[in-house]
């Protein structure tokens, strides 16, 4: 038998589209041979589709989608998930569920059991969890499917989450092929961890595992397709593309002919991620182009280089908006930078606005000493300018900046943060150099240019103002951060790793005060395993522990 893996792009909630797309892929599949294909978790809906979920018109459309695909199961049969609703009178309203269609019907079903319900999950708000699933003949073949989570029963977090396991279970039960559906977002080099527990199940019940993953960004989750195939010692036998629209053909009876490209890592994999969630998100949010404030800095830089590349350079408008206090460097960098990319660049004074509020507000600072109020000032007449640019011309405004300032609040409301997504926000500043280093790497010359990458960062808000002088170098800051924010070990821990304790004192107060402003802003493109975003549920108003 031959099946295909196919890694769609929806958009959620647009079933319609969807449905084509799901429709494109089964022709496609049909013409190279297949006997089956296999489409990922919620793939007619898209997921996550969070509170759409509650909306008993969209669980009807989905279902009616589900209908129509049937229909066109003669010559090749679909596996795909879908919104099934709990027609039992108590429970969450559906169940997450993978439905094998074939010769114009429904012919079985599994339902998903194990819902996560941490980082960016909350399946249990909205899906009921399901008792032991079925295994089925098909085609001479005994089925074994599982949804997503279903794959980890093993120790994460430090201690099992489930019960059950439902790999287990299926094996048991006489399955000869696992088959996992899948809506895994992206982060940093996951995918070797995917392929870690997927060949642990393979290994231990001696068991073929096909494993299907959507595509695309949706929000600030980032998939990255990754279809694959483990073979029942649990070799990595073959592998879809990451972050590109793939169809991954697997012959049960050769399995070590499977195609097997290469996975991007490193700053390689977030650089593949950024664009296509860049890219994705201005199209399914109705975005043709975008502007940028460029500072001169290297994170406006890459930022604008990752638009140029994901868009088109004719889509992006760089602005720079010198101060008194800018370089001269400052707007010839970004200058030689539009010009390296081929954007348009507007230069915009700010000084005269500056001065303007300075007079406004003379009288009422009078006795005061300058300090950060005046430096933001600055930061918020920059925000002005791009954010009316923005609404004049339909542009989405991106912001520049990354993981490391965003933590610690090296960032000013309203200003530097004002726009509709934080491309790099999950992008520690140490990985911003790396990736400026890739994206030259990847054209063979300097597109973001040598002086951006090797001077030393400013905000350029005081005379001789440096980062270093109010924050501990980026290599010591991202160190602390991966340890408190992703590993969250405490105090004491990253103390005993060798850290300065006056140091991590610094920067975990800074992260803890700056929790009001991180509230406040553009949603971020996920790439770490642990995001300032949604996933990440902490209090404004609180005083924890170290």
């Amino acid at each position: 038998m031959k099946i295909a893996l196919a890694q769609p792009n929806p958009t959620i909630g647009d079933i319609d589209n969807n449905t084509v797309e799901i429709e494109r892929n089964i022709a496609r599949a049909r013409d190279a041979g297949a006997d089956l294909i296999v489409f990922p978790e919620q793939a007619i809906l898209g997921y996550p589709a969070k509170d759409l979920l509650l909306r008993r018109e969209i669980i009807t459309r989905n279902v009616n989608a589900l209908q129509r695909l049937a229909k066109q199961t003669n010559e090749i049969a679909v596996l795909v998930g879908y919104a099934e609703p709990n027609e039992k009178p108590h429970g969450r309203p559906v169940f997450n569920t993978a439905a094998l269609l074939t010769e114009g019907r429904i012919v079985a079903q599994w339902r998903k059991r194990l819902l996560p319900t941490y980082d960016v999950f909350d399946e249990a708000r909205y899906f009921e969890p399901a008792g032991p699933q079925p295994v089925i003949d098909f085609r001479g073949r005994r089925l074994g499917v599982t949804i997503c989570e279903d794959l980890l029963s093993e120790e994460m977090f430090g201690r099992p989450l489930y019960s059950c396991d439902p790999v287990a279970e299926l094996a048991a039960d006489g399955a000869d092929l696992l088959i996992n559906i899948s809506a895994s977002p992206y982060f940093l080099d996951k995918h070797a961890w995917r392929i870690e527990q997927m060949a642990a199940h393979a290994r231990r019940h001696k068991l073929p595992l096909l494993y299907a993953n959507q595509l695309g960004g949706n929000d600030e989750l980032l998939f990255d397709g990754a279809c694959c195939v483990l073979d029942q010692q649990g070799c990595h036998a073959g592998q879809a593309k990451s972050f590109d629209d793939d169809l991954l053909l697997v012959d049960l009876d050769d399995l070590a002919a499977t195609r097997r490209e290469p996975i991007p890592t490193g700053p390689a994999g977030i650089h593949d991620a950024l664009i296509m969630g860049l890219r994705d998100y201005l199209r399914k949010c109705g975005f043709s182009s975008a502007v940028i404030g460029l500072s001169g800095g290297i994170d406006s830089a890459v930022v604008a280089a990752l638009a140029a590349e994901a868009l088109g350079a004719d889509k992006v408008h760089g602005v720079a908006m010198p101060s008194r206090y800018s370089s001269d460097h400052s707007v010839a960098d970004a200058k030689t930078l539009a010009e390296n990319l081929g954007i348009k660049l507007s230069i915009v004074e700010i000084e005269p606005m500056h001065a303007a509020f300075e007079r406004a507000l003379a009288a009422h600072f009078e006795g005061t000493e300058l300090g950060v109020t005046e430096e933001n000032i600055q930061a918020r007449c920059r925000g002005v300018i791009l954010m009316a640019l923005s609404n004049k011309f339909g542009s989405i405004l991106l912001t520049t900046g990354n993981k490391s300032e965003v933590a610690v609040g090296y960032c000013t409301l309203y200003g530097d943060m004002a726009g509709g997504l934080a491309v790099i926000s999950d992008v520690p500043k140490t990985m911003v150099y790396a990736l400026a280093r890739h994206i030259n790497e990847r054209v063979g010359h300097d597109l973001i240019p040598e002086n951006t990458i090797i001077k030393p960062p400013s905000a350029e808000l005081a005379p001789e103002q440096f980062d270093q002088q109010s924050l501990p170098p980026y290599e010591d800051l991202d160190a602390i951060l991966e340890q408190y924010e992703e590993r969250m070990l405490s105090r004491e821990k990253i103390i005993q790793l060798g850290r300065d304790e006056k140091t991590i004192d610094d920067v975990i107060r800074k992260i803890r005060i700056s929790e009001y402003k991180r509230q406040q802003a553009a949603p971020g493109l996920k790439v770490t395993s642990r995001a300032f975003g949604f996933g990440r549920r902490m209090p404004i108003a609180a005083r924890p522990p170290s």
